[in-house]
């Protein structure tokens, strides 16, 4: 029997435009960071390493942050934060590796962002930042800094099993609670973490995280993030679950009506 035309426009038409679109992806928000010579002096610290900058990367849109593991001197507390020194903080200028968190004259305890969209937020530990982050329901993707390697290969074993307790003992009592991510650019970092979460049975806390389809050069202040508009639409249409992007409400933005 032949379905009359009538009844196959209206069926038409009631189909939901939205029914073609593809999922939306989950955003992970990542502070820009400058290029070139110099990049430290013109940062802004826009890293979600602090409860203010998380809860404002969530209302920005973001389901998750990358943030950024280090390790103060001997490897006696991990802590969040992005540049090799205290550049960008109070106090005086020091390597996070050749200062301890509570302790001296130039502790990194205390110390607070001196400019930026964060400016007055102090520095954090590990354990601070997950509690903060499992508080705002967001997905933690953590980069263990290359400059880690001093305590987490140390030729001390004390030093080494300590420091390696500092990046994986929170991750172990958190990470049933939360999705925490950990990764390195660091390759012997990235080795012997894969190992370490294998031994302990968490090696969920090395898969999940975003693409990263951002081509714009991150400078002071911001390119237009119109130049990122191809690459989103391509990480879109390979149905990319998480994407990682410096301009997180603007993505938001520009993802209405694209995905559902």
């Amino acid at each position: 029997m032949s379905i009359p035309l009538t009844a196959l426009l209206l069926a038409s038409s009631l189909i939901s435009p939205s029914a073609a679109l593809p999922a939306c992806p989950q955003i992970f928000g990542h502070g820009g960071y400058p290029t070139g010579a110099n990049a430290w002096e013109r940062d802004q610290i826009r890293q979600p390493n602090n409860p203010t900058a998380i809860r404002q990367y969530k209302a920005w849109g973001s389901s998750g942050v990358e943030a950024d593991l280090q390790l103060t001197r001997n490897g006696t507390k991990a802590v969040m934060w992005h540049n090799t020194s205290t550049w960008g903080l109070t106090g005086t200028k020091k390597n996070i590796t050749e200062i301890w968190w509570a302790t001296g004259d130039t502790k990194l305890d205390g110390r607070t962002i001196t400019r930026g969209p964060f400016q007055g937020e102090t520095v954090h530990t590990f354990r601070e930042w997950l509690a903060a982050m499992r508080s705002a329901g967001m997905v933690g993707l953590v980069e263990i800094k290359p400059e880690a390697r001093q305590s987490l290969f140390s030729t001390d074993a004390a030093i080494k099993a300590r420091a390696w307790a500092e990046v994986l003992d929170p991750v172990r009592e958190n990470h049933r609670s939360q999705e925490i991510i950990l990764y390195s650019h660091d390759s012997g970092i990235a080795a012997e973490l894969r190992a370490r979460v294998t031994a302990a049975g968490m090696t969920q806390v090395l898969s999940g995280g975003p693409i990263w389809p951002d081509v714009t050069r991150w400078e002071e202040p911001p390119p237009p993030w119109q130049l990122n508009e191809n690459a989103w639409k391509a990480a879109l249409q390979s149905g990319a679950r998480r994407i990682a992007t410096d301009y997180p409400s603007q993505l938001r933005a520009w993802l209405v009506g694209k995905c559902q």
